[in-house]
């Protein structure tokens, strides 16, 4: 058995990580500051839990001497409207905390750092399903964000022998997820008004198309991409399920009333991965469906 640190283990994605990797025997410390508030304060019984910050390089260090073999970095501010009104604050966290860890990956001699990066970096894309080596275009402070973590990760693998490997997560779904949090999006948005009784709301002809894919299967990826002896050297995967749905599927999926209300200026019509890279490198491939993960969603929110 190893012994991990996860950065934003109290977290939606982080949460159901250290749950993994616990089920599997292994020992887990996590750093949060906890800043996501009542949904992301997941605390689970077995893992040891610092109430730190990664922009505080000198307590990071200090966390970082206790023998990692990895580290699965997810602590970050992914809002990306919130980057665009806190571009400073934003960057604090996700580019020099990001900088931080690899930092003291570095000194502590730990082999691996696993990053948590987002799709947000393709921003506008013509040709789908998008892949690794498309043209990335940033169209927010979070996801120029990403991209420079993703640079700096190649470039602590080439220039320290960090091994380092990013994922860009796609409209990521499933248990611990929060209807408010800048994961939930319109998976969120539909469950609060189905919870409230209320009929979702639907911008426009609903023709707007996303990827999703089950935190379980988010999971996984980390996991392959830690133990992995193949790759280490900054590589790149797109972590989706491959296809995509409309806001209209999705609302007939969780059923219920719907209303119409105007578009929103600026919404991306498309959204797909190509993961043809991950299976091939990583030997991973999702394996929870849409609607299998929707039902449970359901079933969590007592939706009939």
């Amino acid at each position: 058995m190893s012994k991990y640190l996860v950065t934003g283990g109290a977290g939606f994605i982080g949460a159901n990580l250290v749950k993994r990797l616990l089920a599997d025997g292994h020992e887990v410390v996590v750093i949060d500051n906890f800043a996501g508030g009542k949904y992301a304060n997941r605390i689970l019984k077995g893992a040891k839990y610092f109430k730190e910050d990664i922009r505080d390089l000198k307590k990071l260090n200090k966390i970082c001497k206790n023998n990692f073999d990895g580290i699965f970095h997810l602590a970050a501010l992914p809002r990306v409207v919130y980057s665009v009104e806190n571009p400073i604050e934003t960057h604090g966290v996700n580019v020099d905390g990001t900088l931080n860890v690899l930092l003291a990956a570095r000194d502590n001699k730990i082999k691996k750092v696993v990053f948590s990066s987002s799709c947000a970096v393709y921003g506008d894309q013509k040709e789908f399903p998008v892949a690794e080596k498309a043209e990335l275009r940033p169209i927010s402070p979070y996801a120029l964000h990403k991209m420079v973590g993703e640079s700096y990760g190649q470039l602590f693998a080439k220039i320290y022998g960090v091994k380092t490997i990013s994922l860009r997560y796609f409209n990521v779904y499933g248990p611990y997820f929060d209807p408010n949090g800048p994961y939930a999006l319109v998976i969120g948005k539909f469950i609060k008004q189905r919870v409230s009784g209320e009929p979702m709301t639907i911008c426009g002809d609903g023709e707007y198309f996303r990827d999703y894919v089950h935190v379980d299967d988010v999971v996984s990826a980390n996991l392959l991409a830690m133990n992995s002896q193949n790759v280490g050297r900054g590589e790149i995967f797109n972590i989706g399920s491959g296809q995509s749905y409309s806001v209209n599927n999705l609302a007939k999926m969780l059923g219920g009333p719907t209303v119409a209300v105007p578009e929103r200026p600026g919404d991306i019509r498309r959204v797909e991965a190509d993961i043809s890279k991950a299976k091939k490198v990583l030997g991973w491939q999702p394996t929870i469906t849409l609607e299998q993960g929707i039902a449970a969603l359901k079933k969590e929110w007592g939706i009939k």
